[in-house]
């Protein structure tokens, strides 16, 4: 092996650790509390070292976000593909996105509600988040109505879908309904009948 391509492994590998040990240190304590000395410290290398990787906890930030796209598209494609029909693989996206959500919130919480820098709804965007996307669009394109844009169609069912993650989790809709909020939410996109 190259020294080239050692120290290229070993990068990676720093990295690789930096971006776990945020992940973890948020879901166990959140974001406020990952801040780059506290980085530096849990994973024994220096601020710089540190800051040779990223600009900064943005930075940090954006690259949780990435991962997590990726494992919301995974999850996602799991779901819809285990489905029988277009109804059933459009309520399975649902409940595998709120799950997802539920399950991982300081993840979610990278990925939607704080401030990253990372492109959305462009040709730009990062191959994880169109991933991610392109499985809502999987699921909402064949109960698209005919002259519907399924682009705009999939982005109101995950603003319906991000809406209700966000105010469950807030305590501001109690989850004990949630269910029956996404099954409104789905017979809104498509009736019972269509299959």
């Amino acid at each position: 092996m190259s020294i080239q391509t050692r120290r290229e492994r070993e990068r990676a590998e720093r990295q690789r650790l930096i971006v776990t040990a945020a992940r973890e240190l948020a879901e166990a304590e959140g974001w406020d509390a990952v801040t780059t000395r506290r980085l530096a410290a849990e994973i024994e290398y220096s601020q710089p070292v540190l800051y040779s990787h990223f600009k900064g906890k943005d930075a940090i930030m954006a690259a949780v976000a990435v991962q997590g796209f990726a494992e919301m598209a995974a999850e996602l494609r799991t779901a819809r593909t285990a489905a029988n029909g277009a109804r059933e693989a459009l309520a399975a996206v649902g409940e595998a996105y709120t799950a997802f959500a539920q399950r991982r919130p300081a993840l979610y919480d990278a990925m939607f509600t704080h401030t990253v820098d990372l492109p959305f709804a462009t040709p730009e965007a990062p191959p994880a988040l169109q991933e991610a996307f392109g499985e809502l669009l999987q699921a909402v394109e064949p109960v698209a109505a005919e002259g519907d844009d399924p682009g705009l169609l999939t982005e109101t069912y995950w603003a319906g879908l991000h809406g209700l993650v966000t105010l469950m989790r807030s305590g501001r809709l109690p989850a004990k309904a949630h269910e029956r909020r996404l099954a409104l939410l789905i017979s809104h996109f498509v009736p019972e009948k269509v299959n």
